[in-house]
């Protein structure tokens, strides 16, 4: 029997799990790696080491691969095309990926297909910000003054600025004050989209998958708690939400994932705003940060799910395995011996999981995640946080 070979650009941690989940199934992993010390290259056997901004380097990669997929959304629109051209099943396809690849494009299409986002425009320069925010302060695009932003002072300021392409875990975006500081964001030379600063009570995430031939399966929507501009800590389900917002950002996600043709796994992050609405804040169109608890917390995790989509196998049931499931990132910091605190850790709490992605410590960078689960939320979440926390050496007892 000949199993399908999956071709996976990136080497991340998140190509690493998505070829952890198709090991049972037999699934051949084919990596496109920047360096053989990326976390995926250190556990995938075939892998090739090159730069996927070179066409005739995806070109020889996709050779022997019967799809490809991504661990992140920086391959260039016109190489994906030319992938398509030669017969190369993309998924997600170049038409689906360039919602997530560029924030002006996405912003156009969900304004398109009726789907509530914070009010926004491109903008030219600093004067244009100052422009759009008096907008706002007037009550602009289409939404009455006062519902969705917060702390508006004279002028419509705050003002959120955010590089079209390329800004990921708080990077290429700005919160100005006024005009003056609004001149770094256009010093990259690629467009800025302005948006209005959302009152919101706390970011939520709506996780979907969907397959070629149109089944989807919708995750429980997860809160997702960030530090700094970094995700920090994903609670699922979200608690408190009601039950009929929950299910409303659910078919959201559902209907973004078809109406823009979504292959794979797509991740909706959400505002939940103090007047009780939920706006799109981004989109990702691969696994997702906000869906690591599926893991261990879900019947069939999100890497599972990417790889029976992408391969149009039938999906697997995504509910949660227990009442609550949370997942804590481990950043690095000033204790680099992590494997020396799992002894403290797996004999405090044997239920916990513990995933590392095989990366050099560093201060603030996501080196792996923890995943805890059970009926008391409470429980829960301090057993995660500990964890995480002594992993990192912020907890030393």
């Amino acid at each position: 029997m000949t199993f399908p070979v999956v071709g996976m650009v990136g080497g991340g941690q998140l190509a690493r799990m998505t070829h952890e989940a198709g090991i049972p199934l037999g699934i051949r992993f084919k990596l496109l790696s920047d360096t053989p010390q990326d976390s995926a290259a250190q556990v995938v056997s075939d892998v090739v080491i090159g730069d996927y901004r070179d066409l005739d380097t995806l070109r020889e990669f996709a050779r022997g691969c019967d799809v490809i997929t991504f661990d992140h959304e920086h391959v260039p629109t016109e190489h994906l095309r030319a992938l398509e051209a030669d017969g190369i099943p993309v998924r997600p396809g170049p038409d689906a990926l360039v919602h997530a690849q560029d924030k002006g494009v996405m912003r156009a299409r969900l304004d398109a297909i009726g789907v509530p986002c914070p009010r926004h425009r491109i903008v030219s320069d600093p004067q244009d910000v100052a422009a759009f925010a008096a907008e706002l302060e007037r009550g602009g695009h289409g939404v009455p003054s006062g519902k969705g932003g917060g702390g508006r002072r004279a002028g419509g300021f705050p003002v959120v600025l955010k590089t079209v392409r390329g800004g990921y875990d708080g990077k290429g975006v700005w919160v100005v004050d006024d005009v003056t500081e609004a001149e770094d964001p256009f010093r990259a030379g690629v467009p800025v989209l302005a948006e209005e600063k959302v009152d919101y009570v706390r970011e939520l995430a709506a996780n979907v998958v969907r397959s070629p031939h149109g089944q989807a399966v919708a995750y429980p929507v997860v809160e997702s708690q960030q530090v700094n501009g970094v995700c920090d800590t994903v609670i699922a389900p979200a608690p408190d939400l009601d039950e009929a917002l929950a299910l409303k950002a659910e078919e959201m996600a559902l209907t973004i994932a078809k109406e823009l043709g979504v292959v794979g796994h797509l991740a909706v992050e959400l505002f939940q705003t103090r007047d009780g609405r939920i706006l799109v804040n981004e989109l990702a169109m691969r696994p997702h940060n906000s869906g690591h608890w599926s893991q261990d917390g879900a019947i069939t995790s999100q890497f599972a799910n990417h790889v029976r989509a992408v391969l149009d196998l039938p999906l697997g049931d995504p509910r949660p395995r227990a009442g609550w499931t949370v997942m804590v990132n481990v950043l690095g910091g000033d204790y680099p011996d992590m494997y020396s605190a799992y002894l403290h850790c797996m004999a405090r709490d044997p239920q916990l999981k513990i995933h590392m992605y095989g990366k050099d410590v560093k201060p603030g960078r996501k080196v792996g995640h923890v995943n805890t689960y059970g009926d008391d939320l409470d429980d829960v979440l301090e057993r995660a946080r500990h964890a995480a926390g002594y992993l990192r050496g912020t907890i030393t007892e």
